[in-house]
């Protein structure tokens, strides 16, 4: 009797193992281990430096001088609580790609206090609650500081963003009452995301035709989800590391879609990418060629959008490790940049690798640094410390997006910023 106890328990220990992803596998990826790589420390910083270079990076961005450094601004209080929002400084408007990072980089460092200003903030100017208006359930993706629409239209990037947040916040914080109960909110986005029907009407800037933001048949992520306009996609809002979460949390009867949009994005990066720089545009269609635009020329180039690309896949690999294929856009990538030259290489660029802007920024260094979540050849090590090297972004046209990317990096290579699970 005894061995039969004892081989049912290995036997029920090896179908846990397996069903719960191979958690003891040392190459599964972080959701599986719950360990998330140091890169700074693999370099030979020391931890508390870490520490410290991590807090100060937040304190300069959310807490400094509010005419040089600062991009958090605390705004009085309503019956929710305090109000804050985070500001494109050198266009002095709040984007919804601003406020969604704002709350990531907030629940990453447990800053439940910013993260519940930022969100309130939002909810109280950005969100339309409206039901008889074209956007009805989208977040208007520019805003003047006052809570004014520059646009009353979405941008995807930043629901994204903002739903991953907040089921982080619910994980990490618990679901309090009314707009603080997290997942709640979470749901009802994410399910607008996908199934907002069709509405027309009046806005403050004429009339729109406005739809889902998600592409069905393609499973993708739509650049905007304005109808009748333009239908197509940009690489650098395809975030299957988010989508498989989504896939285990997210409402029951879209998870099979999330869970395909992840494999999707993951085959649409090997079609937007140059075979040989690793570069992907900044707007494309849905089978990966680059997309042009009238009002954006460089929209079929590596441009300020695009930087974020290697970032979403780094991540995918360092969290899930579905596509070893990652690794090597990762080494494409890095040894591309490093042929330019690791101090000055440019910031915009064609597909092939011409330079279409020399400036060296600041917000490039960081994703490249990340890219190195993936990349596992010797080049590696020097876009980490690149970024190590590299001060917060500080000046106007810098701050905001170079500065937002540059926090979300520093987290990224520290190990900090993290999947933060349902108990």
């Amino acid at each position: 009797m005894k061995n039969i106890v004892i081989i049912w328990v290995v036997f029920s220990v090896f179908v846990y193992s397996c069903s719960s992803g191979n958690k003891a596998d040392k190459d599964a990826g972080a959701y599986y281990t719950g360990n998330y790589r140091n890169l700074f420390l693999e370099n030979g910083h020391g931890l508390a430096e870490i520490n410290a270079k991590t807090e100060a990076a937040f304190q300069q961005l959310f807490h400094g001088d509010s005419a040089t450094q600062a991009v958090y601004f605390e705004t009085g209080i309503n019956e929710n609580g305090p109000l804050a929002y985070v500001s494109d400084v050198l266009n002095n408007d709040v984007r919804s790609e601003g406020i969604s990072y704002g709350m990531m980089i907030a629940v990453q460092m447990d800053r439940k206090k910013e993260f519940d200003a930022i969100w309130n903030w939002a909810l109280t100017f950005m969100y339309n609650d409206d039901p008889e208006h074209p956007t009805y359930g989208y977040f208007s993706w520019s805003l003047q500081t006052d809570g004014t629409p520059n646009a009353e239209t979405a941008a995807p990037d930043g629901e994204e963003y903002m739903v991953m947040a907040l089921y982080f916040a619910a994980n990490r914080w618990g679901n309090g009452q009314g707009i603080y109960n997290y997942k709640q909110w979470a749901d009802r986005i994410l399910t607008d995301m996908r199934h907002r029907e069709l509405k027309r009407g009046m806005t403050k800037f004429g009339p729109f035709t406005v739809h889902n933001m998600v592409n069905e048949e393609d499973v993708m992520i739509r650049f905007t989800p304005d109808s009748g306009k333009y239908d197509f996609t940009d690489p650098s809002y395809h975030l299957p590391a988010f989508y498989e979460l989504w896939a285990l949390w997210g409402p029951e009867k879209d998870r099979d879609f999330w869970a395909a949009a992840a494999d999707t994005s993951r085959a649409f990066f090997k079609k937007a990418t140059n075979p040989v720089t690793g570069l992907a545009p900044d707007y494309a269609n849905f089978d990966g060629s680059p997309y042009f635009i009238d009002w954006n020329p460089r929209a079929v180039n590596f441009s300020f959008d695009a930087r974020r690309t290697q970032m979403n896949w780094a991540v995918d690999w360092s969290w899930w490790r579905k596509d070893p294929d990652q690794v090597d856009l990762s080494n494409r990538l890095q040894s591309f940049f490093a042929s330019e030259g690791m101090e000055n290489y440019g910031t915009e660029y064609t597909l092939d690798g011409k330079v279409l802007n020399q400036g060296h920024s600041k917000g490039l260094v960081a994703t490249n640094a990340v890219v190195s979540l993936a990349a596992d050849h010797e080049l590696a090590a020097g876009f980490i410390e690149a970024l190590w090297n590299t001060p917060v972004p500080s000046s106007l046209n810098e701050r905001y997006y170079d500065g937002l990317l540059y926090m979300m990096a520093i987290l990224h290579c520290s190990g900090e910023f993290k999947i933060w699970k349902p108990e």
